[in-house]
């Protein structure tokens, strides 16, 4: 079973590779340099294929898809540059994968200095009730599975696109509509050093709640009001407003949504 990595990174220096010994990659893998210009190199590094591919564009769904649609390995990861992964993270993967054949995607835990990002204790089946919470940095997929059903990421959702986050979540969603099974294990597979300050986060901004409101809608046009609902009730407190207020600029959202 082959294992890839596919990382989405900015602004690497030309001839500079020093992200995959920051990262620990001990497997092939896909690099995605966004940045200003275009070339394409391919070497061995530690007895591992790279591809590096730097592209002069910008917004991360556009990133993650020139990876993804180059990946060949039979379980991809996908990546961003601020992760080191764990010294037999290849091996874990692998046996899950084994441990759980009818899986698609699976979902890991990161580790965090302050964690912020809910812990799995326990296997987990993943579903619609749940899927929210797994952001595409902890997943690993069967690229066979993906492929098959033509699941890529939305490219006007994330960094640099107009709303700034969600592409995870809908990649999800895709895959729970095209009848994957998602499971989310316990076991740790990198680290997130969180030391590069995100480029369009501006924390929870009426922009943030604004495009809160598009990926609802997005997800459901059906019940993407009560989902609008429940997000405004459970964090009100972060985004230190009532929740009627965070409900109505999301519900705003939506509405413009075209």
């Amino acid at each position: 079973m082959t294992i890839q990595v596919l990382v989405a990174t900015m602004h690497q220096p030309k001839g500079d590779y020093s992200l995959l010994e920051k990262m620990n990659i001990q497997s092939d893998a896909i690099v995605c340099n966004q940045c200003d210009r275009n070339e394409f190199e391919e070497f061995t590094w530690n007895g591992h294929n790279i591809k590096w591919l730097s592209f002069a564009e910008r917004g991360v769904g556009l990133n993650r898809n020139n990876a993804l649609m180059r990946a060949t390995a039979d379980i991809c990861l996908f990546a961003d540059d601020d992760m080191v992964y764990e010294d037999n993270y290849a091996e874990i993967i692998r046996k899950r994968f084994d441990d759980n054949p009818t899986a698609n995607v699976i979902a890991f835990n990161l580790k965090e200095k302050i964690p912020k990002r809910r812990i799995i204790t326990q296997k987990t089946n993943v579903g619609y009730l749940n899927y929210l919470r797994y952001g595409t940095a902890r997943i690993a997929v069967r690229l066979s599975s993906v492929k098959k059903h033509g699941i890529y990421f939305n490219q006007c959702f994330g960094g640099g696109t107009e709303h700034c986050h969600g592409e995870d979540n809908l990649f999800l969603n895709a895959c729970l509509k095209k009848g994957l099974k998602l499971i989310a294990l316990p076991d740790y597979v990198a680290e997130l050093t969180d030391e590069r300050a995100s480029t369009w986060n501006n924390g929870y901004d009426n922009r943030y709640l604004h495009d809160q409101g598009v990926l609802y809608r997005t997800l459901s046009s059906k019940w993407w009001r009560l989902l609008c609902l429940q997000d405004a009730i459970r964090r009100c407190k972060s985004y230190k407003m009532s929740w009627l207020k965070a409900y109505k600029i999301m519900i705003t959202g939506g509405i413009r949504r075209k």
